[in-house]
């Protein structure tokens, strides 16, 4: 009597293989989405230190065309904006898009206002200066980290 061959029922993958792979796809999408905000902040220091420098490159035309750097009477960045980009038809020094502007001033990329004060010849040197920096962070939540500051001294 000639018996036919086995054959195997197996016809998909085991419930072990299945949560195998996964836990393997859950690994490596961990690993993607960790790098790709890594390089999301680098992206977001840069652009703050560009648009630093061009400011300070605006600050400077303005000093030229003015005799000084805008005074400081409003708080945070908003008279920065308003002195560079008067809404009054004078000469623009440095063209602030809408979407990174709002009442209080100039917001960085990281979503906080950038910082501006006008130090009125109160630096070593007798000479007027001023100051523009980003946190880089969000101060009112505590987080006072000033190495991670992005700042133009």
């Amino acid at each position: 009597m000639n018996l036919p061959p086995k054959t195997s029922n197996k016809q998909g993958f085991t419930l072990i293989e299945l949560l195998v792979v996964i836990a393997i796809i859950a690994v490596l999408a961990s690993l993607v989405l960790a790098a790709a905000g890594s390089v999301q902040k680098k992206g977001a220091r840069s652009r703050a230190e560009a648009e630093i420098k061009a400011v300070e490159a605006a600050l400077e035309s303005y000093k030229s065309d003015n005799g000084d750097y805008p005074s400081n009477s409003v708080s945070g960045s908003a008279n920065l904006v308003s002195a560079l980009m008067p809404t009054n038809g004078g000469k623009i020094y440095f063209e602030f898009k809408t979407k990174y502007t709002n009442s209080g001033g100039w917001v960085d990329p990281f979503g906080y206002n950038y910082n501006y004060i006008y130090t009125n010849g109160s630096s070593n040197n007798g000479t007027n200066n001023y100051d523009l920096w980003s946190t880089a962070t969000d101060v009112s939540a505590g987080k006072t980290n000033t190495n991670a500051w992005i700042k133009n001294w």
